[in-house]
Parts: structure tokens; sequence; C-alpha cells
């Protein structure tokens, strides 16, 4: 798969992009990310992108040119398909583990990171197929959700986590949040880990860590919970008042 992250700051994707998990797939060849400067496009010698708002306002506006040019450098229209673009922006859909798994399957993403009061309009009704936001919150740019969107697609790709149960098992992969999880010591400040961890019994094992699943989501995300398929099991799980 390839990503590719338009920005003002491609020093600070890099940056976060080139560590851990997401570092070494990039090394490994699991994943292409190129992050490009959209001031590379700005045809002036300052380097300004930006310019203010028709009808006035505060702030200032990334204008449509610089953006569009380095998107068209990122593929030849003539030979090769148009790639899905997305503009990280507060006016999108939140993203969804749901919406993860879809990307990670394209062959091609760029991703635009606005700045100051946003973009020209134009140049989104012109070349962004789909707007995602990461909350209800605003920062001052689209690199960290960039950077978020980027890893939560990297780590779904073949190769890219040891083991499909690194993500299958996860909060949110199965519309459930993860159970509690334990390492050594058995004892840290006079808390003990559960003993069916200790037992060895992987079907007792499986079974509390489902209905630890199905607690937590039932008490923290209820609009999560609501959407889950309950099995019989699931049904006998909650019912059992036993830790």
């Amino acid at each position: 798969m390839k990503i590719d992250i338009m920005t003002l700051f491609p020093e600070m994707c890099e940056r976060v992009l080139s560590e851990s998990i997401i570092g070494r797939a990039r090394k490994q060849g699991f994943v292409d990310i190129a992050c490009h400067n959209i001031r590379d496009f700005a045809g002036n010698k300052h380097g300004k992108v930006d310019d203010m708002p028709y009808g006035g306002g505060m702030g200032m506006v990334m204008a449509a040119k610089p953006i569009f040019d380095c998107y068209s450098s990122l593929f030849d229209s003539k030979t090769q398909e148009k790639p899905h673009l997305i503009y990280m922006s507060p006016k999108g859909k939140t993203l969804t583990q749901q919406r993860v798994k879809e990307l990670s399957a394209l062959p091609h993403i760029v991703i635009l990171c606005g700045h100051y009061e946003g973009v020209d309009e134009r140049v989104i009704e012109e070349i962004v197929d789909e707007e995602i936001s990461i909350g209800d919150y605003v920062l001052t740019g689209g690199e960290l959700p960039a950077l978020t969107l980027s890893d939560a697609v990297c780590r779904m790709l073949p190769g890219v986590l040891s083991d499909e149960e690194c993500f299958t098992e996860e909060s949110h992969y199965g519309g459930l949040l993860e159970y509690p999880q334990y390492t050594r010591p058995a004892v840290w400040h006079e808390k003990e880990v559960p003993d069916v961890l200790l037992s060895g019994n992987h079907k007792e094992i499986a079974n509390w860590r489902r209905k630890k699943s199905l607690e937590i989501t039932k008490t923290r995300r209820p609009d999560m919970f609501e959407k889950i398929d309950l099995d019989k099991n699931d049904l006998k799980l909650l019912k059992n008042d036993n830790n």
C-alpha cells in the first residue's frame, strides 16, 4: 500500500512515522509512506500558500493551486488510477475502525492536512473524495489527525504486526472494547491477577475475556453495546455474576 501525506510540516510527520512499528514496517517494505511539502508548489519565492478569506474574517485560508499542484505530482493521471484523497477535517465523518479496515484495502491513499482556517472549498470539490474527523474538537492543523489515520491503517496491513490477533482482539475491531490485560508479577500493590488467567484453562480464559469485554462495552459505550448481536453464550456470560 502507498500513502502520500500533503502537509506544510513534512518533517513533523516523518519524525513520527519513522519510529516504532510503523517505522519498521516502512523499512521492511510493508507500506510505502511519503510526506510532501505543499510549500514546494507555492510558485513564489517566499513559499506563501495562504491568503485572506473572501468576505472577511479571522485567519488565513490555504490556496487551491498549491494543493492541487502537489496532488497532481503524486500520480500520472494519464496512466494511473486516481488515488483516494482524504481531507482531515472537523467537518468530516468521525473515523471508525470499520472505515480503517476499508481504507487498508485500498492500494493508494493521499491525505491532505489543512492548516490556518482551512483550505479553499474549490479544491475540496475538485479532488477530495472524503473528509474524515478524528473527533469533535479542533486542532491547529491536520497533521496529528493524518498521523492517527496513517497509523491505524498501516497496522492493519499484512506483515506490519507479528500476529493477526494483535489487532483482532483489540478495542473496536469486533465492535467491543478490549478486556483487561495483566502481566508479571502476579501480585502488585496487593492487587492480584484474576485466578482464571493463571489457570491454564484456555476455554475459561476466553469466556472471562469475552465477559469482561461485554461488561466494559455495556458500561462505557452503551451505543456500541446496542449494536452487538449477542449469542446464547454471551447472554449466559452476562448473567453469570462470577468474576
